[in-house]
């Protein structure tokens, strides 16, 4: 079996969570550290002043961090509108540092999370394939197919019910933020799943605790 990681890039300390055994354990290693910004470091000087100035009208230049409020007022700055709570949640809890106890984000942590954001959206534009700004099941299976991610139908259609309208037990189509957290539960669980079998045969073999720390953290609510 072969694998194609096209998808954008995840945390270089991505699995260090479930390794650990630490709750939150995802960060960056680019940046020096400056008291101005506090312990969570600087933007390195090639850093797109675009990440800077939306960094800095979150107010992230004070605190040097983004929680959860001051994170979708700076995603929302940098053209990133109506990003659910869910969605906000879930992405401190992947690119959120290990040598942080609460969930927020410093200036390393935000640049690479920005960074991927452009690659995802630009992989959703591309995909919806009608310009509807919300991608149906047809161009979901398309997109990870192109990805790199040959996944069965079966697992396509619970990725699909997944996303129910609330009350009304129907499926919508995904607009980009629910698609955003998809993609990036698929390449996380794949990233981990490949980790217990480096022959690439598409088989693993794994003990129950392995499997639940592997599965749990990306099935809780973040809503």
């Amino acid at each position: 079996m072969a694998y194609a990681p096209s998808a954008p890039e995840l945390p270089e300390s991505f699995g260090q969570q479930l390794d650990e055994g630490a709750r939150y354990t995802y960060a960056y290693p680019y940046g020096r550290p400056t008291n101005q910004l506090g312990s969570s470091g600087m933007f390195s000087p090639e850093t797109h002043p675009d990440i800077v100035r939306s960094f800095e009208s979150a107010g992230g230049n004070r605190s040097g961090f983004l929680d959860e409020s001051e994170l979708r007022h700076a995603l929302s700055f940098s053209g990133y509108e109506g990003i659910s709570n869910r969605t906000i949640r879930f992405l401190l809890f992947i690119y959120k540092s290990p040598a942080e106890s609460l969930l927020r984000l410093g200036p390393k942590e935000y640049a690479e999370l920005w960074n991927c954001l452009a690659q995802w959206r630009a992989m959703f534009d591309r995909y919806d394939s009608d310009r509807s700004g919300k991608m149906n099941a047809l161009e979901l299976r398309d997109a990870f197919y192109h990805l790199g991610y040959m996944l069965p139908s079966s697992v396509l259609q619970l990725i699909i019910l997944s996303q129910l309208d609330d009350g009304t037990g129907n499926t919508v189509d995904l607009c980009f933020d629910r698609f955003l957290e998809c993609g990036m539960i698929v390449k996380s669980l794949t990233e981990k799943f490949k980790e217990k079998d480096p022959g690439y045969t598409g088989y693993a073999t794994l003990s129950y605790d392995a499997f639940m720390s592997m599965v749990i953290p990306f099935i809780a609510s973040y809503d």
